[in-house]
């Protein structure tokens, strides 16, 4: 037997081993150094990424009720049909800041109706001449809501008319803040107004449409339902 050849395998393997067990351990620390490195990587992203994420969730997420009613007294009209109003002209808001209301109102083609109705009343003066008021302006699709023959009965009757345009007409400026509530009318009924910024309801009826317009003697909020004095 060949004792150098038996002496020379047991040697070889037992290195072949201490090699793969060497090769072995610097896998595992060279993986568990970049899994560490990894984590922390992700560590850093996440954390690097959290204020950015609660950022866009500050810009991007509804407002609270607080926060609406913030906006909205920032002295900027508010609500869907504000989109229809002229975006400039007699007719803008800007133009109907410069005129007082029956006058701001007959530029405005979503009141169309209101205007000739205020004429019919023989009110233009009566609103023009008044000093800080809040109107809510029924739109064109409001008086329409009403059956035509009920609508040229109240056209025709002049007292029953000014009943229900002055019934619209609050005797001091109504900011969105202070606009919840029931409000004394200039026809002596009460009206009243429930939600909160930019969701108002008048009377559980009128739904406000666009809000906070300015006029030079008036606040109009335009609504979507003519008002109704109980009397």
């Amino acid at each position: 037997m060949n004792t150098t050849v038996l002496v020379r395998k047991p040697f070889a393997a037992v290195l072949a081993a201490g090699l793969l067990a060497a090769a072995l351990s610097a896998c595992s620390s060279s993986g568990g150094g970049g899994e560490a490195k990894s984590s922390d990587t992700a560590k850093s992203t996440t954390a690097a990424a959290a204020p950015q994420a609660s950022g866009a969730q500050a810009s991007g997420a509804p407002a609270s009720g607080a926060q609406a009613a913030e906006q909205v007294t920032a002295g900027q009209p508010f609500g869907t049909a504000c989109a229809a109003v002229p975006k400039d002209g007699a007719g803008s808001f800007t133009g109907m800041a410069k005129d007082p209301v029956a006058t701001a109102a007959s530029n405005n083609p979503l009141l169309s109706t209101l205007v000739t109705a205020v004429k019919q009343a023989g009110l233009v003066d009566t609103l023009n001449s008044a000093k800080n008021i809040t109107v809510f302006a029924p739109t064109n699709d409001a008086f329409a809501k009403l059956p035509k023959k009920d609508l040229d009965a109240v056209l025709a009757d002049k007292d029953k008319l000014t009943k229900i345009l002055t019934y619209h007409v609050v005797p001091q400026r109504l900011a969105p803040a202070a606009l919840a509530g029931g409000h004394k009318t200039l026809a002596s009924d009460d009206l009243t107004v429930t939600g909160a910024a930019p969701d108002f309801t008048v009377n559980s009826a009128a739904k406000v449409l666009c809000g906070d317009v300015q006029t030079a003697n008036a606040t109009v909020y335009i609504v979507d339902t003519v008002l109704m004095p109980a009397s």
